[in-house]
């Protein structure tokens, strides 16, 4: 029997469940739930990620969820520092601490205590991925990323400029690909990982849904809002649902067709989550609560 502590982690696409099935499991376990969501770290990024609700917030307590400004940096190591001491605290509370997002490289280098190197920047080579970005576009500096690391396919976000030109400028000056740079350590946790995958057609029902309460919740004015504050250039609103709005509010585009790219993009993210996800051993893949309850209860206790 391990003699490590134990942590619930429920990992799925967006949209496929993961608060809600982590809130009833907090509530019948007696748990706290951290955050694995690379964008739910920014405050004032609420409508446009999906946020759990300030009931929600209230009910259970949430951790890495506002801890940074969409102008502030926060890296992959950051980001196990912090999870890792607000697990530890969890349980050293008596509590049950759930981990729960859908980012995948979050995730691992919390449940593998991944040792993450630290490359350097460097100017010179990123101006010189940012020219070929200009020259050629961020799909054919993307191709030439995936080429060198096939694995960033499912890791980098291939509309993300920020991502992209980081990947390929660690590739290019360590000779390594970046997904391959992370090494896994002996775990600090014992972990039951269960995963939501709901039927295709189901899954993209609940992403068009979600898109359109989230415009009917105030995602315009919410980014209008953060770009007023912080500009229009920050890295944090390149995660879809913001850069479609900030092109709209720019003239770039309609409304109605920042909507529909925004459901597009985020289908076309949940099938890179499920794609990472699948790859991975270990995953209990379930339905819903009525399976979660018993494997989390035998593993608990």
């Amino acid at each position: 029997m391990s003699t490590i502590p134990k942590l619930i982690a429920i990992v799925g696409p967006t949209a496929s469940g993961k608060t809600t099935l982590a809130i009833a499991l907090a509530k019948k376990f007696g748990g706290e739930i951290v955050s694995a969501d690379s964008r739910q770290i920014y405050c004032g990024m609420d409508i446009g990620t999906a946020k759990p609700t300030a009931a929600e917030r209230r009910a259970i307590p949430h951790h890495l969820i506002d801890i940074k400004d969409p102008d502030e940096d926060y890296t992959v190591a950051d980001y196990q520092r912090d999870a890792i001491a607000a697990v530890n605290d969890i349980i050293a509370r008596g509590n049950v601490p759930l981990l729960v997002g859908g980012t995948g490289l979050y995730v691992r280098a919390v449940l593998e205590n991944l040792d993450i190197p630290k490359t350097a920047a460097n100017p010179e080579l990123r101006a010189q991925i940012e020219k070929d970005i200009a020259e050629v576009g961020l799909a054919a500096v993307f191709k030439r990323l995936v080429a060198l690391d096939p694995e960033a396919a499912y890791v980098v976000d291939s509309k993300n400029p920020r991502r992209v030109v980081r990947a390929l400028e660690v590739a290019l000056a360590t000779g390594v690909p970046f997904t391959a740079q992370r090494t896994k350590r002996a775990p600090f946790f014992d972990a039951l990982v269960l995963g939501l995958n709901p039927a295709p057609e189901i899954l993209r029902g609940r992403i068009d849904r979600r898109v359109d309460v989230m415009m009917r919740d105030g995602l315009v004015d919410e980014v209008a809002t953060l770009i007023k504050k912080f500009g229009r250039t920050s890295s944090a609103f390149d995660a879809i649902g913001f850069r479609e709005i900030i092109d709209s509010l720019n003239g770039e585009r309609s409304i109605e067709d920042a909507v529909a790219a925004i459901k597009i993009n985020t289908w076309r993210y949940a099938k890179r989550q499920m794609t990472w996800f699948k790859k991975s051993n270990g995953i209990h893949w379930i339905e819903g609560i009525d399976e979660a309850l018993p494997l989390s209860q035998n593993f608990l206790h």
